[in-house]
């Protein structure tokens, strides 16, 4: 008797621990990536810090327009192969620091497979050259709780991870000369 009302009891109490999990939606998900560069993080940082020509050097971009910095600054870009534009916002932009964090404005549509996301981007000194370090912190594109295959969390991990690797290819390639 006493296993069986245990076993009730634990039952109940499991469910009461995982149905809210389930109901409270999407769980934040993160990607950082690393590129180790042979330059000077000056010469790395004179590349990345113009915020609106993320063109120049992430190999994905079609287009892009927007200020090199500033407070409330925004760029908008397009990439190779999608349909649509995304719109980020400057939140915090540090030169003696080399980063800058932003926040996707609006709605990534079919560019990228997230509802949401921020993301910093660094140059730090490393082995007598620079390391970049891109992470970024976001949502699924479908943030129900059931979503369909493509606006799920594996393929909003797998859409910025590509995102973010190829970005740093292309910096790595730029600055580098290859």
């Amino acid at each position: 008797m006493f296993h069986m009302r245990f076993t009730a009891a634990a039952a109940a109490v499991a469910f009461a621990v995982a149905a809210p999990a389930y109901a409270h939606g999407p769980t934040p998900q993160k990607v950082e990536q690393k590129v180790e560069i042979k330059a000077e993080p000056a010469k790395v940082w004179a590349v990345l810090k113009d915020f609106g020509a993320i063109q120049s050097w992430h190999p994905s971009v079609e287009k892009s327009e927007g200020p090199a910095s500033g407070q409330s600054a925004e760029r908008k870009f397009s990439v190779k192969g999608k349909t649509g534009e995304i719109v980020e916002g400057l939140d915090e932009y540090d030169e003696g620091k080399m980063l800058y964090g932003y926040r996707l404005s609006g709605d990534a549509g079919e560019v990228l497979p997230v509802s949401s996301y921020s993301a910093t981007i660094s140059v730090a000194p490393k082995d007598g050259g620079s390391e970049v370090t891109w992470q970024g912190r976001f949502y699924r594109a479908d943030t129900s709780n059931e979503p369909p295959e493509g606006k799920d969390d594996e393929s909003a991990v797998a859409g910025m991870t590509e995102f973010f690797e190829a970005g740093l290819a292309g910096l790595k390639a730029k600055v580098e000369g290859k």
